[in-house]
């Protein structure tokens, strides 16, 4: 490896994690405005979009602590967004549930997330943008394997 290709490997890492910091700021700035936090928002998005899930999975799609989903559980129960709910078939296993007032309200808001999320990514053409996602994950895979 060369001292070129080693510098141009930090390049991309610094312009990649300030590339995802700055649109991760932004997005978390709207959500804070629903009166979420990011994690709440990841978890209830997950229930609506992926149905019930037992709660000792959710830490692992959505990157989370395993610790930290009883605290979020416990935050959008209280606002009415989640249940628990136990497993018929397996008494140690209990789903988190979206309620309706759950569902009523990732519809309300859901459509502008997206709409902000796509006018950040809207800097790059359509073109650039598949040409990142193919990038990325492959970049992705190749360090998870």
């Amino acid at each position: 490896m060369s001292s070129e290709d080693s510098k141009q490997s930090l390049k991309l890492f610094i312009v990649l994690s300030r590339a995802y910091r700055a649109v991760n700021e932004n997005v978390n700035k709207l959500i804070h405005t629903y009166g979420l936090n990011p994690t709440e928002f990841a978890v209830l998005e997950l229930l609506y979009h992926k149905g019930d899930q037992p709660l000792q999975q959710i830490g692992g799609k959505i990157l989370l602590a395993s610790g930290s989903i009883t605290y979020v559980v416990d935050k959008l129960e209280e606002k009415g967004y989640l249940a628990r709910v136990a497993c018929p078939n397996d008494r140690r296993v209990t789903f988190a549930q979206i309620t309706e007032s759950g569902k009523k309200f990732i519809e309300d808001v859901f459509p502008v997330h997206e709409e902000r999320i796509h006018s950040l990514m809207s800097e790059l053409s359509s073109e650039e943008r598949e040409t990142a996602i193919q990038l990325l994950k492959k970049l992705g895979l190749s360090v998870s394997s």
